[in-house]
């Protein structure tokens, strides 16, 4: 059919060009299209899908936490970047800017919202009058914009969607404990619904956020050995209460700063998603993040279809109910091979396949994923199954990409080494680092590799510092990145 000729082309391959791959598979798989504006995607509805998915699970897990939900505006005065140097000095390269409406200059630039620490410093300044008003904890869903240079759909977008966390705290051992919290919950989920190992460390002063005394991240390694930072988390000391005057009573009645934190994860997770599990075939979804776990496909002859429909809508009946997100494809005018081979390259974790052969033995075959395995099971016992299947698939595919991580990961003592760890083997590369900002701009200039963090459980302590030889003061991932 001219049709399935139309739809089923092949996905250029990872090992031939990976930037091509990820381009070929998010286009084919219906995620997203480009805007006519540059920098910037719009989400088709099975890219917007996952984005709900990362949104519900993590929000449950905020709202377990104690966090609620708030929105705060788009646009920021300057003067409120003005008040937090080291803040707008990093941001400023990447800020556009509102300058007029109509014909009418604004008295004051609005910066279009980069992330929000000075709104809500601002706003927390109002609200935050007593030690009873601590801690504040909120977050908020909302979009921003940088103007990037250099754009990757979902990786890095002029404007991206994301959740940002900000909290206030009367001591500054609170929000050390908030900050760390959270990136617990990032592991969580990043680890568990997405099935993506992830390495958990502090950000060198040089990569950590502006204006925050300390930055933690997780960072994961995609297929092409490249590290992607999946979320993060500050703490922001009373930095931004001392420029934005947030002060609270204590209950010795004197008055003091808040301490705060803020975190975030963006939609570059569903990227890292694709670049982690993706193969040559396209997507593969993790069971517990996709919006559909099992696409049920009824076959046969036309004569047969009548039976086969009435069965498929009884198997789609008892799966739903057992909470299992199962989705049909009954259209008359594509065959079946197509319909694998679409469902194959959008990810789905498991395809069921129900025929009057199956209706006769009382069976139908199940198809993953991830291993191409087929097998045969009674009707009577396929919800069970099926729930079996996707833990297991979920399990498998945090394991295989563990393994892969661990593959591509090695200790190295020399800049040759690390070069060529990064360069050639496509990996991460464990070194000792002595403090230096010298030294560590030296690892970039020469390997292409920027510190992804200072692991709080490195695999081994590295004891020279790659650049120098000096004495290491910490042990760092390197690794080139997004």
């Amino acid at each position: 059919m001219a049709k399935e000729k139309d739809f089923v082309k092949d996905i250029t391959s990872q090992s031939e060009d990976f930037s091509r791959w990820y381009i070929d598979t998010i286009t084919k798989a219906d995620l997203m299209d480009y805007s006519p504006v540059r920098g910037c995607i719009v989400f088709k509805p099975d890219g917007y899908e996952l984005w709900e998915a990362v949104v519900r699970e993590l929000d449950r897990r905020f709202k377990e936490t104690g966090h609620r939900n708030a929105y705060f505006p788009l646009f920021i005065p300057e003067s409120f970047f003005e008040k937090e140097k080291e803040h707008v000095k990093g941001f400023n390269p990447e800020l556009p800017w509102v300058t007029e409406v109509g014909d009418e200059k604004l008295e004051e630039r609005l910066a279009v919202r980069p992330t929000s620490e000075t709104m809500i410093g601002y706003m927390y300044s109002q609200w935050i009058q007593s030690y009873r008003d601590l801690p504040l904890l909120i977050n908020q869903w909302a979009n921003v914009v940088r103007w990037e240079k250099r754009t990757l759909p979902f990786i890095r977008t002029s404007e991206f969607l994301w959740q940002e966390g900000h909290t206030a705290h009367a001591t500054p051992e609170e929000a050390e404990q908030e900050t760390r919290q959270m990136l617990d919950v990032y592991t969580d989920f990043v680890e568990n619904e997405l099935s993506i190992p992830i390495l958990r460390g502090k950000k060198t002063p040089s990569e950590k956020f502006p204006g925050a005394v300390a930055t933690y991240s997780i960072e994961a390694m995609m297929k092409d050995g490249k590290a992607l930072q999946a979320g993060t988390s500050h703490y922001l000391g009373d930095k931004f209460a001392r420029a934005f005057d947030i002060k609270f009573l204590d209950r010795d009645n004197e008055r003091k700063f808040v301490y705060t934190t803020s975190w975030g994860m963006t939609t570059r997770i569903i990227g890292a998603l694709i670049m982690v599990h993706g193969d040559d075939r396209g997507l593969q979804i993790p069971p517990r993040i996709a919006p559909t776990q099992v696409i049920m496909i009824p076959i046969g002859p036309a004569k047969t279809r009548e039976r086969v429909l009435a069965a498929s809508d009884d198997v789609f009946a008892q799966l739903k109910q057992a909470g299992i997100r199962v989705r049909v494809d009954d259209r008359e005018d594509l065959s079946p091979g197509w319909k694998f081979n679409e469902y194959e390259m959008r990810g789905i974790p498991v395809r069921l396949e129900l025929g009057p052969r199956d209706l006769d033995a009382e069976q139908a075959v199940l198809v993953r994923r991830d291993t191409g395995e087929k097998e045969t099971v009674a009707l009577s016992a396929l919800t069970e199954r099926i729930q079996t299947l996707l833990t297991e698939i979920q399990q498998s595919m945090f394991d295989r990409a563990l393994a892969f991580r661990t593959e591509h990961s090695h200790p190295v003592t020399s800049l040759d080494q690390l070069h060529d760890v990064v360069r050639n083997q496509h990996g991460f590369a464990l070194a000792g680092w002595c403090g230096e900002d010298a030294c560590e701009a030296k690892v970039k200039e020469e390997t292409g590799a920027t510190s992804r963090n200072i692991p709080f459980d490195p695999p081994q302590q590295m004891t020279h510092c790659v650049a120098c030889g000096k004495e290491s003061a910490h042990t760092v991932w390197f690794a080139r990145a997004y």
